[in-house]
């Protein structure tokens, strides 16, 4: 209660309105200063050299996209490229926009606070660090030839071959039959939005009637994909699972 009211007693202090000069110009002057430092010691110590013209009879490898586009490259390693390539840049494009229509909290508003917005500051810092910043980082440096990872100290050897055995989920549960498998999976992926939804709904049930059911829906919902996709980065790195959910038409 004593930091709270501490809290509140600063924001009532803060003025409604501050000039856009100068301090406003003077903090976006220094970032930019303090970027362009950044940028042209990263430009000296590391070499960039162009490489040859391209020859359409030689294909590198491996072969990447522009840097900024390799975070969905990478993720064409866990899932089809029906979900990598259309499914989540449409979820990201989507969730970016309704950001302003489902987060409602007028708390932050108009003042920097960390105390009243634990919540959507570490989601929004998740979401841009691990799935967008740290997939770019591995797509730059961890992938080598044939696109499999090397480690920062190993020499990135173009024959290097990795046995490995990839399994669905319902496999290694001892599912052996493919409706079987079908329904296991669905199952699965069912049941992680259904319990993820009612866990939300049940923590924040005194704030549905403020929020709204279809705001809490949709947040929730946004949320539980992208934490399924870290999830299923996290069962193909380190338990070698392919696909949660096998169908005739999609697999997840």
């Amino acid at each position: 209660m004593a930091q709270a009211a501490v809290i509140k007693k600063k924001v009532e202090g803060i003025p409604e309105k501050l000039h856009v000069w100068p301090y406003l110009v003077r903090l976006e002057f220094l970032c930019a200063i303090l970027t362009i430092i950044a940028l042209t010691v990263w430009s000296i110590v590391i070499d960039a050299p162009l490489e040859e013209a391209a020859n359409p009879t030689k294909t590198p490898n491996p072969s990447k996209a522009p840097w900024y586009f390799l975070g969905l490259q990478d993720i064409l390693v866990y899932f089809d490229p029906w979900f990598a390539g259309v499914v989540a840049p449409v979820l990201i494009i989507v969730g970016l926009m309704l950001i302003p229509y489902l987060d409602v909290n007028p708390l932050g508003n108009g003042y920097y606070t960390y105390h009243e917005r634990k919540a959507a500051i570490w989601v929004y810092c998740f979401g841009f660090l691990v799935l967008w910043i740290a997939l770019i980082i591995m797509g730059v440096f961890l992938r080598g030839p044939g696109w499999n990872l090397f480690m920062p100290w190993q020499y990135w050897d173009p024959h290097k071959v990795v046995a490995l055995v990839n399994v669905d989920l319902p496999y290694a549960f001892g599912v052996r039959t493919y409706n079987g498998a079908m329904l296991f999976g669905g199952a699965v992926i069912l049941g992680y939005f259904a319990v993820g939804t009612a866990i939300y709904f049940f923590m924040e049930r005194k704030a549905l009637k403020a929020v709204g059911f279809l705001r809490m829906f949709l947040k929730i919902e946004l949320f539980l994909i992208m934490m399924g996709i870290v999830i299923k980065i996290v069962l193909r790195l380190g338990f070698n699972i392919k696909y949660v959910w096998v169908t005739p038409w999609f697999n997840i």
